[in-house]
């Protein structure tokens, strides 16, 4: 599990805490992760509602909840901190300035495709720009389209296949289609990005129901530099949700995860619970729009407010909201730390060594998991001296 760079920054873990609003992913859990060496990501969604009690209208709450949860961040970390900023926000430009005047170290942007996101960034800034992709299609056109209108290419790219949790860049019909699958994404992503490499490195980012470091190595073998994960960060002591959010997560089956149709005009995974059976009857229909927080969204059509029900979970109230969650959430068993989760995959991985014959073409003297294995062995070792585990 070696170290890959984003333009001139190393990231020494390859894991990517994916961005999870409203109010899971904040700088308690984003710190954390930026702590082990990998990428922790702060959701910018509804923050305006977190920090209800800043002066201003919902946009201008927004745009401090962003600052302040951005500079909680730096306070407990030097590590690597990126933002999420949805494509479909209301208010995605004050997000990405208030991310790239604040010095986010990168913006990671889905949920439509971010076709201007290099016009925000001013003389000297140093974030870097992720589109999130669900199509090697997808990934071309932002490509071409920002080394066309601001000769710029992305600093990465993320891969989202169908098995991710929240909101889905699929038809209903893709989600089981092999076609879609992630391990066919990728491969079709690196040979559309392949055509840039003369100009930049882009590495390839792996995203959706990743929960192992067998899965990890999966993924490396097919060209990704590192992954991206969510849900297994939930049921963490540091992740920013509330108690009763996390309950459940370990609380779910596999068959309690469900797609849903969201207000955003995209499907979502998300665990089957009170409220969402009351969204089918009908009975959460919006009266109003207070907020006007979704580009998409039109409250006279949509079966309930997504950003209230998002914002209730989060603080714990789980009959009047819901939680996304990747497909392989249900497989948590307890509340760990951020620390211990890392270390798992971390070990997971390692043990590869003895479990993949090199014969399947896996673990070659010279491929470049063997030497990122190489490379994990000796962080275990310093690791678990330092740690007493044992590797």
């Amino acid at each position: 599990m070696k170290s890959f760079f984003i333009g001139n920054t190393e990231v020494k873990t390859p894991v990517i805490q994916g961005g999870m609003g409203i109010g899971i992913s904040l700088s308690g859990l984003a710190s954390a992760v930026a702590n082990e060496g990998g990428i922790g990501v702060i959701s910018c969604a509804g923050l305006g509602l977190l920090y209800s009690e800043e002066k201003g209208d919902y946009a201008q709450k927004c745009i401090r909840g962003l600052e302040e949860e951005i500079r909680k961040a730096r306070q407990k970390t030097n590590g690597i901190i990126g933002v999420n900023i949805m494509g479909v926000l209301s208010n995605y430009a004050d997000m990405v300035c208030t991310a790239i005047r604040e010095k986010a170290d990168i913006i990671f942007s889905g949920a439509g495709l971010p076709l201007d996101l290099p016009s925000y960034l001013t003389q000297g800034s140093s974030t870097k720009l992720i589109p999130i992709v669900s199509s090697a299609r997808a990934a071309k056109i932002i490509c071409d389209k920002w080394q066309k209108n601001y000769a710029y290419l992305p600093d990465a790219i993320v891969v989202e296949g169908p098995k991710a949790g929240g909101h889905l860049g699929f038809k209903k019909a893709q989600l089981k289609d092999e076609n879609y699958a992630l391990e066919s994404l990728v491969p079709q992503v690196l040979t559309t990005i392949s055509a840039y490499k003369d100009i930049k490195n882009i590495p390839v980012i792996a995203a959706g129901g990743i929960s192992t470091g067998k899965d990890i190595a999966r993924f490396f073998k097919l060209g990704a530099s590192a992954v991206q994960l969510g849900s297994i960060f939930v049921t963490t002591w540091e992740c920013d949700a509330a108690q009763a959010f996390k309950d459940v997560y370990l609380h779910a089956k596999s068959t309690d995860i469900i797609i849903i149709e969201s207000p955003v005009g995209m499907p979502g995974r998300a665990i089957n619970g009170e409220f969402l059976r009351r969204v089918e009857k009908g009975l959460e229909k919006p009266a109003c729009c207070p907020l006007h927080c979704i580009k998409t969204c039109d409250y006279t059509q949509s079966p309930y407010c997504i950003m209230a029900a998002l914002y209730n979970a989060a603080i714990g109230h789980m009959t009047k909201g819901y939680a996304f969650a990747g497909s392989n959430a249900y497989l948590a068993e307890k509340i760990r730390s951020v620390k211990e989760v890392i270390h798992t995959l971390k070990k997971d991985f390692f043990q590869l060594l003895t479990v993949w014959p090199e014969k399947e073409g896996i673990l070659t003297k010279s491929s470049p998991l063997q030497t990122g294995m190489k490379h994990l062995y000796n962080c275990c070792f310093l690791y678990s001296k330092n740690n007493r585990y044992d590797i």
